[in-house]
């Protein structure tokens, strides 16, 4: 059974480590907050001018002046401090992000990203992203293994505009966890509980690496 999109933010949240500075991307990268234990030392960074962001707020807690870079309202841990973008962009270009968790429209086989443009659709612009894939330390996707018609997303090459080369590290889709193996292609890590080794093979469109037994996530 394919995973929906808390199951996929909370197997990602089992990636980040005590100690980290996070940047989480927005659509289903926000929802990872909310599966960070308690009890764990970590950094949530957004690239408006946030450190310290908490989880995502309850309909009761949400404050309309308080958001995230992708404009979604967002909270504060105790001790986070606001400051200007500029301050921010300084921290993501300086590599002092650990872990940048983002969404995608594409990934290929090489790491490349594509997640900031369909041509013929309006957009207001890149955003943050370019800095975060040319400055972070880690890069992990949360996509949908997909697209809405059944078209896969994992490719040999990525067809829409390219936000950064070569620099994903690993993939969390609705089906499976990929890890990037440069000029070799996707290497099968997991499958979403009741998923076919055969039906990830057959949504990829990219090189499937697998090796052996591969274990159903645990989540």
């Amino acid at each position: 059974m394919a995973l929906d999109k808390y199951g996929i933010a909370k197997r990602i949240a089992k990636e980040i480590k005590p100690g980290y500075y996070v940047n989480l991307g927005i659509g289903i990268p926000t929802l990872v907050a909310n599966f960070i234990p308690d009890d764990m030392n970590v950094v949530l960074q957004s690239e408006n001018g946030l450190l310290g962001m908490g989880r995502f707020p309850y309909e009761d807690e949400v404050d309309p002046d308080l958001i995230n870079a992708g404009k979604q309202t967002v909270t504060m841990i105790k001790g986070a401090s606001l400051f200007d973008s500029a301050e921010s962009f300084g921290m993501i270009r300086s590599g002092r992000i650990d872990l940048t968790i983002l969404g995608a429209m594409e990934v290929s086989e090489n790491g490349d990203i594509a997640n900031w443009k369909i041509p013929g659709k309006m957009v207001k612009g890149m955003g943050g992203a370019m800095d975060l894939v040319a400055s972070a330390k880690n890069i992990i996707v949360a996509m949908q293994h997909t697209s809405k018609d059944g078209q896969p997303k994992l490719l040999k090459k990525c067809t829409l505009p390219i936000t950064g080369l070569a620099c994903v590290k690993k993939i969390v889709t609705d089906l499976a966890v990929l890890q990037v193996m440069p000029q070799k292609g996707f290497k099968l890590l997991e499958r979403a509980p009741g998923v076919s080794v055969e039906e990830i093979k057959n949504k990829t469109e990219g090189t499937l690496i697998v090796e052996g037994e591969i274990p159903e996530m645990v989540l």
